[in-house]
């Protein structure tokens, strides 16, 4: 089923979960971890995030250098039909720009819907860590906007190879098609009317509904939703949530996804003693917004599991 029509359909709030691929050598008993407590509340669709390839430099016998290209994390493609066959709900692949030309993009959608897979997820993703900004690859996609319009194009029956769906009687495709939204603005934007511009786009080539980047303040995300619909973007906007696990992060979320954190928040964790408190903390004020956001409206929360069931299992307890 469709993301949408899970939304539209039920009668009661929902959640959503989305999981990392594990790293690579370890084993999908994971990803089972990560589910299995989960799975007692019944989640719509669980997303699995995608990732791009990563260089390393390997001396050869001649001393020289050579670059070497890595997966670190395996695709979503058989994680999602691990998860459909395993637990019988909704799988949502991400799908990137980066590291993807628009021939794979389309063979990757191909299998999508072999599988049954009725949605996919789809953003322009992040620079390789050796790169100042993003570059696409030759023939691929720079903007998340090209990859909607693929995919809708795909919907109607468009392929790469116009020849390819007569000679084959390729029927046209499906999918239900999610991207992003930031409630404190993408960092590359250089102000929020310029990001919700092109989140306009995106609307306006085929996007279905829009999730959010993860956000501490619930009056960004209010903000955000009245924006939106002032610029005329009337489809779901789902809000995303992560409870913070650590004083660490107190550093790291802001400088990593460009965000920013209230300061009630970040005393309260400070004057924590020991790690058990920041956890207790990270869940009571994911619970809080959980409640104001559902006071407020929102049919559906997205909650950023970061592979740690234990404090999303709480506040979905507690909330639902």
């Amino acid at each position: 089923m469709k993301v949408i029509e899970h939304i539209e359909k039920s009668k009661k709030n929902l959640f959503s979960f989305e999981i990392i691929p594990p790293l690579r050598g370890n084993d999908i008993k994971n990803i089972f971890s990560t589910l299995d407590p989960l799975m007692e509340f019944h989640p719509p669709f669980i997303d699995v995030t995608s990732h791009r390839e990563e260089f390393i430099y390997v001396e050869r016998e001649d001393g020289l250098l050579q670059r070497k290209k890595i997966s670190k994390r395996p695709g979503t493609v058989g994680i999602c039909a691990t998860i459909i066959n395993k637990y019988g709900i909704d799988a949502v692949p991400h799908l990137i720009c980066g590291g993807f030309n628009k021939q794979m993009t389309e063979n990757t959608l191909i299998e999508l819907n072999f599988l049954g897979i009725d949605n996919v997820f789809l953003l322009r993703g992040d620079p390789l860590k050796s790169e100042k900004s993003f570059f696409a690859l030759k023939d691929g996609h720079k903007y998340a906007v090209d990859l909607v319009k693929q995919v809708k194009n795909l919907n109607t029956g468009k392929y790469i190879d116009s020849s390819f769906a007569k000679e084959e009687n390729h029927p046209s495709f499906n999918f239900c098609i999610g991207v992003a939204g930031y409630p404190e603005k993408h960092f590359e934007a250089p102000n929020i009317e310029s990001d919700l511009f092109f989140l306009k786009k995106k609307i306006e080539a085929g996007a279905d509904y829009i999730v959010t980047q993860m956000f501490f303040d619930n009056e960004k995300y209010f903000s955000f939703v009245e924006q939106c619909r002032i610029e005329g973007i009337s489809v779901p906007i789902i809000p995303g949530i992560k409870p913070i696990s650590s004083k660490r992060q107190l550093n790291i979320l802001p400088s990593r996804f460009y965000l920013n954190i209230p300061n009630e928040l970040v005393k309260e964790i400070d004057k924590a003693k020991n790690k058990e408190s920041v956890f207790h903390i990270g869940i009571e004020w994911a619970i809080h917004q959980s409640k104001e956001l559902k006071n407020y409206g929102v049919k559906i929360i997205h909650y950023y599991t970061m592979d740690r069931p234990e404090n999303i299992y709480k506040i979905v307890q507690a909330i639902y």
